[in-house]
């Protein structure tokens, strides 16, 4: 029954091989049920709550992606999402409450549902320009690793120059340090779970120097999670207008479809599941991600994504639904875990070295920029460098669209950008002078 309803034979797999890639893939990927915890509670979401959430919207994504995809690609909370939600929402704007902020990530995420289902989805990811893709991505990588070294003190607020170099000798800043190389050193040695060992080996440490404890035991009984966290569907869109949360929305949807299809033909194409520059059940696919982002708005959780580290899970043979099958099993046993994971979460310097290491990650994209091109290098560059330096996940990618066609108008090519791309730059132009950010 497994083997035909997954079609083993025919992707060339067996059930043993998708369990060890299924696994292979949670061992990478579980150390968001710590972070995303970590990252959201600056925005004053309760621990459990997010903890719940997480594992909920993660498995809804993944199964989804398994039973009508068959793909073995993982979904849950996207890393940078859970930054721009907590410091660029939340925190940005005293008077809108994280309830407030879910309601924005559902409204999102519906209309998300509503453009997987249409061709209209391909065609806005077609009409951005390749270089402000590459630019967001790095623009998030670097702005996720600037979080991992404020949290642990690696770097501290300086009245000249904004920041500064921590006190090396405090017991956080050392143990995120001693964290920190041995996942770098895992990650050299191309250990697949490195991020997650890092992370139990600095645990570990932390321990045995003090700076961890285990009150609350290791397992519990999972609490009854909370639904519509922000009221009710209506509540949210009144809340979309009431605050003016129109560009939010706009950069929640814009930097998920970006974020959640680059991974997906990049992972296909690892896998080999690409048929030249088309994907087969693409549309199946893409509804995993945006039903995943609506469920999980709905109990407390960031935007989810399509993951890069199901990369793994391919790289140790996974070519199935089976693979993200047991990849969403074994989040649902981490649900007994809240006390151990709550524990962990509470110290930075635990987590801090993934943040920083998954920044570095994604920060590689500016390999594929045109730096030789000034007119489409210095629009990606204004990407990258606005957005750790004004926390602003929306604000870097405002500056981007605005300065993209307008350099393109200026060298005369200004036909040859996509008129979406106008569009955004105006909407961009309008949220940056007129509305909070």
């Amino acid at each position: 029954m497994i083997e035909k309803w997954f079609r083993l034979k025919e992707n060339q797999t067996n059930v043993k091989t998708e369990l060890i890639a299924g696994m292979t893939t949670f061992l990478t990927m579980v150390y968001i049920v710590v972070v995303n915890p970590i990252i959201l509670a600056d925005a004053g979401v309760p621990f459990e709550q997010v903890f719940l959430a997480t594992i909920i919207a993660t498995v809804v994504g993944t199964l989804w992606m398994a039973i009508f995809a068959n793909y073995p690609i993982a979904i849950a909370p996207g890393m940078g999402l859970n930054a721009y939600f907590a410091y660029s929402v939340v925190g940005a704007n005293p008077e809108i409450g994280y309830e407030v902020a879910f309601g924005a990530v559902f409204v999102s995420g519906i209309l998300f549902i509503i453009l997987s289902l249409t061709p209209f989805r391909e065609k806005l990811v077609e009409a951005i320009p390749s270089n402000l893709k590459h630019g967001i991505t790095a623009g998030i990588g670097l702005f996720i690793a600037f979080i991992g070294m404020r949290l642990t003190g690696l770097i501290v607020p300086h009245p000249a120059n904004l920041v500064a170099l921590g006190d090396l000798q405090s017991p956080q800043v050392t143990l995120a340090l001693i964290g920190l190389a041995i996942t770098l050193v895992l990650m050299t040695l191309g250990v697949n779970s490195a991020l997650f060992i890092g992370m139990i080996a600095t645990g570990v440490i932390a321990f045995l120097m003090g700076q961890l404890s285990f009150d609350q035991g290791f397992v519990a009984i999972p609490s009854q999670p909370e639904w519509f966290v922000f009221g009710s569907p209506i509540d949210a869109l009144m809340n979309v207008f009431q605050y003016g949360l129109y560009a939010v929305v706009f950069s929640f949807l814009l930097v998920t479809i970006f974020d959640t299809t680059g991974t997906m033909i990049g992972v296909a194409q690892q896998a080999g599941f690409m048929k030249g520059n088309h994907m087969p059940r693409a549309r199946q696919a893409l509804l995993a991600d945006s039903v995943a982002k609506t469920v999980g708005s709905i109990f407390g959780t960031s935007p989810t994504s399509a993951y890069i580290e199901s990369s793994a899970g391919v790289a140790a043979g996974g070519r199935t639904g089976l693979t993200t099958v047991t990849v969403a099993g074994l989040f649902i046993l981490t649900i007994f875990f809240a006390p151990t994971v709550s524990a962990v979460s509470g110290l930075a310097a635990i987590t801090a070295p993934a943040l920083i290491i998954v920044g570095s990650l994604m920060l590689g994209n500016v390999a594929h920029i045109k730096w030789d091109e000034f007119d489409e290098a210095f629009p990606a560059f204004l990407v990258i460098l606005s957005m750790p330096l004004t926390s602003s996940i929306a604000t870097g990618m405002a500056l981007g669209f605005i300065s993209y066609p307008l350099m393109k108008l200026i060298k005369g090519k200004g036909r040859s950008v996509h008129p979406l791309v106008y569009l955004f730059a105006v909407l961009f132009l309008i949220q940056l002078v007129f509305m909070p950010h």
